[in-house]
């Protein structure tokens, strides 16, 4: 008895035809595109921790420039910057000065920049701030470590501890920051904020405070106590190292 018409045409359940002259199990293509495909399939298969990191920075800007050769790029990238962390930290006039990254390609490494630090936020937003030590230090890490100038960054609290705003107040010099208590308290009374941490960055690399740190930040306590907030922390952050007021027993109460 003859099969119905067509049904020889139909593929079995479950199966995808290959692609006219495609061959199965065709190895990628010599040059750039094979490359790719080889980066890609070895992120897909072994995850990130395979790759190193200029094979990271090739495979971001694969995406930017997909008409380009990244690998040179991306090793360009390392020579000046040293890491994956250094490049993506790196400031927009800094980026341009690498031989064919361009806009495009420096925008491509500054919204990876971006995404890590806003992944890094959410993991502190809806919890007590002082109660997520590594998570806050991992944050202002990612945030302050690599700043060429010194930054004063200020958390406002609300009353059970959760992250209402983290604001930059002050960027200075390579070693100093201006940061004034009447202009902080203000602003937590504008945020309803009942507790602060204070925070900024050493580009020196060594979070020892100076003199000047202890001042001000005695200055700003004072000035937050007076109208019943609390002064939680100050934490110097360094390259890899960082100090809290707190634990220096360098805050009152």
């Amino acid at each position: 008895m003859p099969r119905p018409t067509g049904l020889e045409e139909a593929p079995l359940p479950g199966l995808i035809e290959p692609a006219p002259g495609a061959r199965p199990n065709a190895k990628p293509a010599p040059g750039p595109e094979g490359h790719r495909a080889r980066m890609r399939t070895k992120l897909l298969n072994a995850g990130p921790e395979a790759l190193l990191d200029h094979e990271l920075l090739e495979m971001l800007l694969f995406l930017a420039l997909p008409r380009r050769d990244t690998k040179p790029i991306a090793r360009a990238l390392l020579t000046r910057f040293g890491s994956f962390a250094a490049a993506i930290s790196a400031s927009v006039p800094e980026l341009r000065t690498v031989p064919d990254l361009g806009d495009a390609g420096a925008a491509a490494l500054k919204t990876v920049q971006a995404a890590a630090l806003r992944l890094a936020r959410a993991e502190l937003l809806d919890r007590p701030m002082i109660d997520n030590g590594e998570r806050l230090i991992a944050y202002l890490t990612a945030v302050l470590a690599r700043e060429p100038v010194e930054q004063f960054r200020v958390l406002f609290l609300d009353i059970r501890n959760r992250l209402i705003a983290d604001e930059a107040q002050a960027r200075g010099t390579v070693d100093h920051t201006p940061a004034y208590p009447r202009d902080i308290v203000k602003r937590a009374l504008e945020l309803g904020a009942t507790a602060l941490i204070l925070v900024h960055n050493h580009p020196s690399g060594d979070p020892t405070p100076s003199r000047a740190d202890v001042e001000t930040t005695k200055r700003i306590q004072d000035a937050a106590t007076a109208l019943g907030i609390v002064l939680h922390d100050h934490i110097i952050i360094g390259r890899g190292r960082h100090l809290s007021f707190r634990q220096e027993g360098l805050l009152r109460g």
